[in-house]
């Protein structure tokens, strides 16, 4: 039953975005069409504004391959030391240090529930921006805890905040955006990895706040026992597979709370250094990470080279998948500016926002991002390959960090709480929301800092 309703979540889903999709074009379309209308001649050789229109339509549906093109070595490369990682135990590790926090921050569920291993794994691979991976564990994880639910159809508290750490997109190693930044001619594709740490440990923390403080104004169900739980829901309990058995094994027991902290320390203290010394730094991002992550798999004795391989083969697939989800976006946000119709829509909301630090261009994206993924991703794409813009502009780097440190809450909430047939969702969008909020906020601070 909850895959059925995961289905039907996601074709809902897939119609919201063609709405989307063909209202882009629909606009641009009719805007050009009342502008091709009243246009008047100019100079020789200036195009009407229909043939600005099919020449936008062409370059974007072009641009879309060459830069897919583009991705693929970088998307092998990182998608390789990514299963190197893996391979190594990467994410059991992250997944046994947060452990300690993740019992005191969900204190509803029991610490040896099924539950807190599938929630420890989910945030484990949101950190090092293994989102394919992460979804798996967010459904067994909602799925876990509604077993511990005694009124389904309803949220409880800790599934309202499960998924506001989620909207909140814990990231730590955005190697998407990264990529995509590289296949755009970055002279510095990591140097984003600063501004996205400090955002998104700020809608992170801002995330934990707003559920913890709108759970206090909707009522929660009564909480039941891990043993009544485990006898109302075996069938979901057992329906683990081998590997998230052996997963949830290997996690059961976190390392010593001042582990932990110790990490989070660490962690913190590193906003004070990107503020200092991003610049300095994010030259060696890239190379000492592909030291680093072979260096742990060649002490976690991993064949890294054979690993390294099959983790390039995923990314070269991966890559080559994008091409017509690019081609789609990217012709119909050609179309949209192209047409004038953007502008028209965003010159009077950015002359407000531009004055806080979010020029027209990044509100576009940042407004499209809790909807869509693909479409601010096709958003992200088509800003940092303008030439008059670029990746490593003001702009270029505040859409990659928003990319970075933002996530798709209305999908991220469709998909797991479609998962369980929850339709009394509670406070879990106001609080996924003002995250995202928050992270735009804190996106714009801290680019303003380092790049304004």
């Amino acid at each position: 039953m909850a895959a059925s309703a995961f289905g039907v979540c996601r074709v809902a889903w897939s119609r919201a975005l063609n709405a989307v999709f063909f209202a882009l074009v629909l606009v641009a379309f009719a805007v050009a069409g009342v502008r091709e209308v009243t246009w008047l001649a100019g100079a020789a050789g200036e195009k009407s504004p229909m043939e600005t229109l099919s020449l936008a339509m062409i370059d974007s549906a072009g641009a879309s391959v060459t830069l897919a093109i583009g991705l693929v070595g970088v998307m092998a490369l990182f998608l390789g030391l990514m299963k190197v990682a893996e391979a190594g135990g990467l994410l059991v590790i992250i997944a046994r240090t947060v452990r300690p926090l993740m019992v005191r921050l969900f204190p509803e569920v029991p610490a040896d529930h099924p539950a807190m291993g599938a929630i420890i794994l989910n945030i484990s691979a949101n950190v090092l921006g293994l989102g394919n991976a992460a979804t798996p564990f967010g459904i067994r994880a909602m799925q876990e805890l509604d077993s511990l639910n005694p009124h389904k159809g309803t949220a409880t508290n800790a599934m309202a905040l499960f998924l506001a750490i989620n909207t909140s997109s814990v990231t730590i190693l955005p190697t998407g955006i990264i990529a995509l930044r590289a296949a755009a001619g970055s002279s510095d594709p990591a140097g984003i990895l600063p501004t996205t740490l400090f955002a998104t440990i700020c809608s992170t923390t801002v995330a934990i706040l707003a559920c913890k403080t709108y759970q206090r104004f909707t009522a929660e169900p009564t909480p039941v026992s891990s043993k009544a739980a485990d006898e109302d829901g075996p069938a979901q309990s057992g329906a683990q597979s081998q590997d998230e058995a052996s997963l949830h094994t290997d996690t059961s027991r976190g390392y010593p709370a001042w582990v932990s902290l110790a990490v989070l320390a660490a962690i913190a203290a590193l906003i004070p250094l990107t503020l200092m010394y991003g610049r300095q730094i994010s030259p060696w991002i890239i190379p000492g990470l592909m030291i680093a992550l072979l260096g742990f798999g060649v002490l976690r004795r991993v064949a890294v080279y054979e690993v390294f391989v099959e983790g390039a083969k995923d990314g070269f697939q991966v890559a080559l998948r994008i091409i017509p989800y690019l081609v789609a976006i990217l012709v119909a946000v050609g179309m949209f500016r192209a047409s004038g119709a953007m502008d028209l829509l965003l010159t009077p909301l950015g002359a407000v926002t531009g004055l806080f630090g979010l020029p027209p261009e990044a509100l576009s994206m940042a407004l499209l991002r809790p909807l869509s993924g693909s479409g601010a991703y096709g958003i992200v794409a088509s800003i940092i390959e303008d030439p008059a813009i670029g990746p490593d502009s003001y702009i270029g780097y505040l859409v990659s960090t928003l990319q970075g440190s933002t996530e798709t809450t209305f999908y991220v909430i469709a998909v797991y709480f479609g998962a369980v047939q929850v339709r009394r969702i509670r406070h879990a969008l106001a609080a996924g929301l003002t995250a995202d909020l928050a992270g735009i906020v804190a996106a714009v601070v801290i680019v303003s800092i380092l790049f304004g």
